[in-house]
């Protein structure tokens, strides 16, 4: 299959907004793929890299040689390229790889380069997330779409899947199944703004779990053997040897379990989540002392020989209860009051941590998906900041300016202090407003980046707040999106740095 072909598809599924428009447009392009290229084009098309990454910044993209004529590459030429371009290291590196992708590009048509480079930027938003990816891969194959997500969930990937039901269907999707030591996908929840909210959709009694700040951690037992997983199944196992050492004792043979990895303080409160995803991203140095992780185990998928995906929520639960002693299991209560499950809240809260996870008792381990089953619920934090740059967007955001980046007001300078970028929370006419007004308000462009005068303040919600050496600041905003313009503030009424750097500390 030639690249062109994918870039197509990638401009027609970013033009259209329906779903199934979508889905149609994947599923002819995976149904022309050859069975070796399948789990690559699923990659490409899904805006990732099956190497992951291959150490190209936005430097080696800036200087785009001529395209070429007519379209050439093919999808395992390209693979094979960023395959020898990952495995670039040593002295001179950073130029070999741009060369490398200079001659990639080089190659490429002036269509296939805009798709390459934005592959290669991790810019292809065109909303062909993992659902949407799922379905696509079932109407290809002609297979029921419940199968291919059930597939993905214990395979924990999308491309092996595609391969197996284009290949063999029905037949090559029974083929996944459940194994202790290999990663699934890990359940999901949806969001509900308040406890009452929360339990008016579940209409039943329900368990209440404290939501911590956590790193998700899927712990694989066999035969003393322990192995910890990320949410993104990367393995970690190394780095966290307290962990490993805590769930090794305990009384079971094979297990899958469910859980959630935080730095304490010596009080029980916990840490900022930077000091967790600090332990769990790196290993830590042998002259650096480390910030011990306490693990807190939430559910169980597989236990002494038995596969409790299927199973309810409370079946699962009490199948905890028999392997984990309480220390390591995270604090939950059952209720059918919402005023208790709000006190529950409130004092997780009190404590430090993210708020609460509201779970129906007969909800099976649907992993992957953020179904109705669990349910978060934390308490929204705002600040009103302003816009001091925005970025051009891509795909349905062609032409439109998108990305904010986000300031807040520095008393003692005058100036502002940048905390991070959003274009999430967006609608179709607050981009159309935006674009217009900060068209206006442009001092300067440098190609990807529009500068402005910071004078337009939005209202952002986020849920915390972390360290990050990224920004001037040295703190970003955590999951940021758009509620509102205030075009009501003016710049000097925006929140300080001050204040954003009161709730970085926690205390």
């Amino acid at each position: 299959m030639l690249i062109a072909e994918i870039a197509r598809t990638s401009r027609e599924v970013a033009g259209t907004s329906g779903r199934k428009a979508k889905i149609t447009a994947l599923a002819e392009c995976l149904r022309a793929a050859a069975p070796g290229e399948a789990a690559t084009v699923v990659a490409y098309l899904s805006g990732e890299l099956p190497q992951r990454q291959i150490g190209v910044g936005y430097a080696a993209l800036r200087d785009v040689p001529p395209p070429a004529a007519e379209p050439s590459l093919t999808v395992p030429e390209v693979d094979a390229a960023f395959t020898e371009i990952g495995a670039v290291s040593g002295a001179g590196s950073v130029a070999r790889r741009r060369d490398l992708v200079a001659a990639l590009l080089g190659r490429a048509t002036r269509d296939e380069q805009g798709f390459l480079i934005r592959l290669l930027a991790g810019e292809l938003r065109q909303g062909a997330l993992d659902g949407v990816m799922a379905e696509a891969i079932a109407a290809a194959a002609g297979v029921p779409s419940a199968q291919v997500r059930r597939a993905v969930m214990l395979r924990g990937s999308l491309g092996p899947v595609a391969t197996a039901a284009l290949a063999d269907g029905t037949a090559g999707l029974q083929a996944f199944t459940l194994e202790v030591g290999r990663p699934v996908k890990p359940m999901l929840a949806a969001s509900a703004p308040s406890v009452e909210e929360a339990f008016a959709k579940l209409k039943a009694e329900a368990a209440v779990e404290w939501k911590l700040d956590g790193v998700r951690a899927q712990i694989h037992v066999r035969d003393g053997d322990v192995r910890v997983f990320t949410r993104t199944l990367d393995d970690i196992t190394a780095r966290l040897p307290e962990v490993v050492a805590a769930v090794r004792e305990l009384p079971v043979r094979d297990a899958v379990f469910d859980g959630e990895v935080i730095a304490l303080r010596p009080d029980g409160a916990p840490y900022p989540f930077q000091v967790t995803a600090a332990r769990t991203a790196t290993r830590t140095a042998k002259d650096t002392e480390p910030v011990p992780l306490t693990a807190f185990l939430f559910d169980v998928v597989h236990l002494d020989g038995d596969d409790l995906l299927d199973a309810p929520g409370a079946d699962r639960s009490a199948a905890l209860v028999r392997a984990v002693p309480e220390p390591l299991r995270i604090p939950r209560i059952v209720t059918a009051d919402p005023s208790a499950a709000k006190d529950f809240f409130d004092d997780a809260v009190a404590r430090g941590h993210e708020g609460v996870l509201i779970k129906s008792l007969d909800t099976p381990y649907t992993a992957g998906r953020r179904g109705a089953g669990w349910i978060k619920v934390k308490p929204r934090h705002t600040l009103d900041l302003v816009v001091l740059a925005v970025e051009w967007g891509h795909g349905r955001r062609q032409g439109l300016l998108s990305n904010l980046h986000l300031g807040a007001r520095d008393p003692e300078t005058g100036g502002f202090v940048m905390l991070g970028k959003t274009f999430k929370g967006l609608t179709d006419e607050l981009l159309a407003w935006q674009t217009e007004k900060l068209r206006e308000l442009a001092v300067r462009e440098d190609g990807w980046t529009v500068h402005v005068r910071p004078e337009l303040v939005v209202e952002i919600a986020f849920d915390g707040v972390q360290q990050s050496p990224r920004y001037p600041g040295g703190i970003a905003l955590r999951f940021a999106r758009v509620l509102r313009y205030r075009p009501d503030k003016t710049a000097a009424e925006a929140d300080t740095v001050q204040s954003v750097l009161s709730l970085a500390s926690g205390r």
